[in-house]
Parts: structure tokens; sequence; C-alpha cells
């Protein structure tokens, strides 16, 4: 099939977006961050990409992301120490938080879980389930999000 007979690379995942979101996507593979931010964009989405986590706490503030895709092994905070950064932050205290990450056992979904993730999703990304939420948080942003916020 030639890149002009596709028409959506996103799998079919029921209802339009309810609205575009401004999303962070923080990954220190260049491609792997540059393929899922091209993707957010062609569904409509503001996208920007760090590579590293102090470049991330830097972009927040200015960018004020309602949804932060972390990778998880970043080379100078690792993704479990930009959320709980992130968490205490003005702007991103609220955001819906998903870790993509290659790191898969019980303890590493705890650590996620204890530093404020809200998902724990494995690359390769699952796109469908990805977009599933996007739109729950869209359409109701304290819907999509399970770590209850911080007092």
């Amino acid at each position: 099939m030639s890149l002009a007979q596709t028409t959506n690379i996103w799998p079919p995942v029921g209802d339009k977006m309810a609205r575009p979101l401004r999303i962070m996507v923080v990954d220190d593979n260049v491609d792997s961050a540059a393929t899922v931010g091209i993707l957010l964009e062609m569904e409509g989405h503001a996208v920007v990409i760090e590579h590293t986590g102090e470049g991330a706490m830097h972009r927040a503030q200015a960018f004020a992301p309602e949804v932060c895709l972390l990778d998880i092994g970043l080379p100078d905070l690792d993704g479990y120490q930009l959320a709980v950064r992130l968490r205490v932050l003005g702007e991103t205290a609220g955001a819906l938080m998903i870790a993509m990450t290659g790191y898969d056992q019980p303890q590493d979904r705890e650590l996620s879980r204890q530093a404020g993730i809200d998902h724990h999703m494995i690359k390769p990304i699952d796109l469908a389930a990805l977009e599933d939420l996007l739109k729950a948080y869209a359409a109701e942003p304290g819907t999509a999000r399970v770590v209850p916020l911080r007092a």
C-alpha cells in the first residue's frame, strides 16, 4: 500500500476527539519521540517534544501541557523523578501523566503509581489505547486520571 492510499494511521476507536489537547512528549529516543509527536499532531493536538527531564521542566512552565507522555529511562532525571516534579509544578499538577516505557515489571508499575503517573504503557505504545485515554481526558479531564491529586 502506498502512502497516498493511506488515509488514517490511527486504529479506529469510536468517536472523534472532543477537543485538541496540549501534549508534551518526553523521550530521549529522538525517533520514537518524533513519531509519537507526528501521530498526535495528525490528530489535531498541539505537541511539544523534549529529550531530557530538565528540558521538560522548563518547557512545561511555558507550554502548560494537559497531557505528559513520559519515557522512564531518561538520561538526567528518570521519568519517575520527572513526574514527581511535574506534579508540584502549577502548570502540570493536574495533567494526565502517561509513562511510555520498556519497563514492565510489577515494581515498575508501582513506581509509576507512587510518582503520580496515571497510566503505565509499554513500548511500542498501543495507539488505540492511547487514543481512548486522550479522548476520555479531552471529554472530561478527571475521568482518565487514576492517581488522585495530592493535597
